[in-house]
């Protein structure tokens, strides 16, 4: 991916950060399949990171888990927005190519939740401790 396109998706995805709604949590959740399943293919090795953030979000939404900033979750909603879009910069219907900039955002969203997200994952594993004592 150029650098024009790769700055295109990056302002596009820190554009629909500042827009991410509570609302949209929701709609991610309910969209997970959808978007697992569009993983499938040439994204499958963020599927870890994309269960886990599925994970989050389901635990914010429930308050299970709200030590995770707001910016945080909206990052993790507009990327998981984007990859579901299948006309965003470069679109989906290009076989092999149309993934390469939903690979970049879902990168540039886990770069800038890495904190937050080593964070949960370190609660998690708290809250499996706790379950088996």
């Amino acid at each position: 991916m150029d650098e024009r396109k790769k700055r295109k998706a990056q302002r596009k995805f820190e554009d629909q950060i500042k827009k991410v709604k509570s609302e949209d949590v929701e709609k991610v959740l309910k969209k997970r399949e959808e978007i697992e399943e569009k993983l499938k293919g040439q994204l499958r090795k963020f599927i870890y990171e994309i269960k886990l953030l599925f994970e989050l979000l389901s635990d914010f939404k429930s308050g299970k888990y709200r030590e995770v900033p707001w910016h945080t979750i909206a990052a993790i909603v507009a990327a998981l927005l984007y990859v579901l879009n299948p006309l965003d910069v470069i679109p989906d219907f290009i076989p092999v190519v149309g993934q390469i900039d939903d690979a970049f955002v879902l990168g540039l969203c886990l770069t800038l939740i890495e904190k937050d997200l080593n964070k949960y994952k370190v609660w998690r594993e708290e809250q499996k401790e706790e379950k088996t004592s």
